[in-house]
């Protein structure tokens, strides 16, 4: 018997669970099957960049994350002094103050996945199939065009019978040896280097004294890169090590590591109590020549994309891949946005992966003792990856959902169309407590419309914001017209204020309707859509206008996407682009027909 189902997830890696986390926040069932018998038990990535942080904080699962992980806080670079000896050269804070109101942290991908899942359990008790094995993945071109058909072909074996599947969309998530990716005769271009890199976890009894610091250490040895791990008993540490030249990855025995690892460290004594976990592997950088076939089939994770673990990016740009892809499927499956909307998608992230092996390519290199860099050259050359390794760097090119207007700079020196809005403390005006931008924007399926209007308190300013409140509130408004029948009227685009200046000289009154509308199971006032700009009474001030670059004069609109990427920033007066925004790619709900695509 065939199972239909409208997305089916081969794979529960990181890009997988995020997708399939999304669905299930939206509401929408997918079936997810996994090769393993049961969850990861013990994971080999480790690395949670803070843009990671930051979407688990979105889902509402940031505070676990924070509570059971390492925070990096500072990186220690060693280097060879000459006479045989290492010392240490500098220091320097991990991620640059200012980039992210979240840490760089560290934390067992087994765990990582353990949130996700509870996440999914939660959300709408979505579970994962074990045991299934994926055999084949085909795709029927004539049905594509339609979108009630269901034209991908899933063979998978659990326990030696073979199930068939047929869904409407399928997500490659299963891996460096991806079977989906193979089934479809796609192949991974690129290179492996000759450099072998290996890698353990362990107890180390050592007087080397940042032990518990992330530490780089360059020796004529080679070269030592340390991760201290989570934990209660506070001593699991993970080394990197750049093992000598000639090195077969399949020869390599953990003597071969515990050796290497003493001669970098040279005058420092260390023993390895307890060895948890070692590997050895040769660098390679490689991408998928395609991402998806008809749109129906999309590849994510490291079915796409595959490079060296040093910069703690794999588990994360996997993790956002399914980001990316999981609320534009959403969105599709309810029948927001035609089909068109996931063709961004491929846009986005097949972008992303060629920058991550280009970049991976450069880190490799700045590590390698083949390379000529001074430790000076080093250390400036990790700084400045800094932004690319928080993961902040990603920007989305123009598309219907990623829309660069004119004068947007002159809006706004900090916010960049098609890269995720940065955050600063703000005060919520219904209770006074000082909360941080990014918390309004939570991954629930909603687009934003953020009114920074300035100080209300004058004339000009007020205004602008009736202006714009008369405009969402009215029956040509982008927040009516999208809407499912019944729904509510934040339900697919939320209104945001964002006002400057001393909060307690507003009255609610004086605020429109638009951003404290009736909503949600009780239908009463929802009072959490306005934040100021202001002092907080323990916590200082954000100053959220300056840290963005808008003038409290002038003012903006920004629009953010479900995933908290910029899709536009206009004028206060300029109001109408909003809903011309929107026609470009959400079908209006009182109406039979589909609009064309604009994507």
């Amino acid at each position: 018997m065939v199972e239909k189902v409208d997305v089916l997830i081969c794979g529960s890696g990181s890009a997988g669970l995020c997708a399939a986390t999304w669905l299930a926040r939206c509401g929408i069932r997918c079936k997810v099957l996994e090769r393993r018998d049961g969850p990861m038990t013990m994971g080999q990535a480790d690395g949670v960049q803070c843009r990671t942080v930051e979407i688990f904080e979105s889902f509402g699962i940031g505070e676990e994350l924070l509570r059971e992980s390492y925070h990096v806080l500072e990186v220690v670079f060693w280097a060879a002094n000459g006479s045989g000896d290492i010392k240490r050269t500098g220091r320097t804070a991990d991620t640059q103050p200012g980039l992210s109101h979240q840490p760089h942290v560290i934390l067992n991908q087994a765990r990582i996945n353990g949130l996700f899942i509870e996440s999914m359990q939660r959300f709408n008790d979505q579970i994962i199939d074990y045991g299934f094995d994926i055999k084949n993945v085909e795709v029927d071109s004539s049905l594509v065009n339609d979108p009630q058909s269901y034209p991908v072909k899933v063979t998978a074996e659990k326990e030696g019978r073979t199930e068939i599947f047929e869904a409407k969309y399928a997500l490659a998530c299963d891996g460096a040896h991806s079977t989906v990716r193979r089934s479809l005769g796609y192949k991974m271009i690129g290179d492996s280097s000759d450099a072998v890199w290996g890698v353990m976890d362990m107890v180390p009894r050592t007087d080397f004294p940042d032990i518990r610091k992330k530490t780089t250490i360059r020796s004529k040895a080679g070269n030592l890169l340390i991760i201290p791990r989570e934990g209660d008993a506070r001593n699991l540490t993970r080394f990197y090590i750049e093992l000598p030249a000639g090195t077969k990855a399949k020869e390599v025995k953990l003597e071969d590591l515990q050796q290497s690892a003493r001669a970098i460290l040279s005058q420092y004594r260390i023993e390895f109590a307890e060895t948890v976990w070692w590997s050895a592997y040769a660098i390679g950088q490689r991408h998928a020549d395609f991402f998806h076939r008809d749109y129906r089939v999309f590849l994510a994770g490291d079915a796409c994309h595959t490079h060296s673990p040093k910069a703690g990016q794999g588990m994360n740009v996997s993790l956002q891949d399914g980001y990316n892809i999981g609320w534009k499927l959403a969105t599709v499956l309810k029948g927001l946005a035609p089909p068109s909307l996931l063709e961004t998608y491929v846009l986005e992230r097949q972008k992303v992966a060629i920058d991550l092996i280009n970049f991976d390519r450069y880190f490799s290199k700045l590590f390698s003792s083949g390379g000529q860099t001074s430790p000076a050259e080093f250390q400036e050359g990790f700084i400045k990856s800094g932004k690319y390794t928080a993961g902040l760097t990603a920007k989305y090119d123009s598309s219907a959902i990623t829309f660069h207007t004119e004068g947007s700079e002159q809006l706004s020196t900090n916010i960049v169309t098609g890269m995720r809005l940065p955050s600063s403390q703000v005060v919520r005006y219904c209770d006074s407590k000082p909360v941080q931008l990014m918390t309004a924007l939570k991954s629930d399926g909603r687009w934003r419309v953020m009114a920074f209007v300035g100080d209300i308190s004058k004339s000009e300013n007020k205004s602008k914001l009736n202006a714009l409140g008369n405009y969402l509130s009215s029956d040509e408004s982008p927040l009516h017209r999208f809407r499912q029948k019944d729904a509510d009227i934040d339900s697919v685009i939320e209104p945001i204020l964002v006002g400057y200046g001393k909060r307690h000289g507003i009255e609610l009154e004086e605020i429109p309707e638009a951003f404290h509308p009736i909503a949600g199971k009780n239908q009463i006032k929802d009072l959490h859509k306005i934040y100021f700009d202001d002092e907080s009474y323990n916590k200082g001030h954000g100053h959220v206008y300056e840290y963005l670059g808008i003038s409290p004069e002038k003012g903006a609109v920004v629009i953010v996407r479900p995933d908290q990427y910029v899709s536009a920033v206009i004028g206060l007066d300029d109001y109408r682009q909003i809903g011309r925004f929107f026609e470009g790619f959400l079908i209006p709900q009182g109406e039979s027909a589909s609009p064309e695509s604009k994507l």
